[in-house]
């Protein structure tokens, strides 16, 4: 089913399963944290270690928002990434729309033919319910 606006709740109806996009997104921000500890203390600690004030070489108090921040960083962009490639959007790629209406106003249910054994029962029942238009369309995605 496609439609102009989001309904909620309608995944369940669907049998569409919950994304894994959560787990990618806790990867990314795991890979962010361990990247920011690892350059600090390499360059705090080996690299260019600085005594201010006796201060330990390694300060992990001060760690705190610049580790937060590349967590965060990672997390987003990384997240990003991943959904632009499991659902193959790329620069320039031309958008598959059941109906040119379907993002304006109009409610699209998308049926495959190859699955249903009866199409007459089919095209009944979504007159029965008042469905406007039925039409056919080949759709390659």
């Amino acid at each position: 089913m496609y439609t102009p606006f989001p309904l909620h709740g309608m995944e369940s109806l669907l049998d569409i399963k919950r994304t894994r996009l959560a787990y990618a997104s806790f990867i990314f921000g795991i890979i962010g944290f361990s990247v920011a500890v690892l350059a600090m203390s390499s360059i705090f600690g080996s690299f260019w270690p600085m005594n201010i004030g006796g201060k330990p070489n390694i300060p992990w108090p001060s760690f705190v928002p610049i580790t937060f921040e590349l967590t965060v960083l990672f997390a987003a962009h990384g997240i990003v990434i991943t959904f632009f490639i499991v659902a193959r959007y790329w620069p320039g790629k031309k958008a598959v729309l059941m109906d040119d209406r379907q993002t304006d106003d109009v409610f699209v249910i998308a049926l495959d033919k190859n699955k249903i054994q009866d199409m007459d029962e089919v095209t009944r029942i979504l007159k029965d319910n008042e469905a406007f238009e039925i039409s056919e369309k080949e759709v390659t995605v």
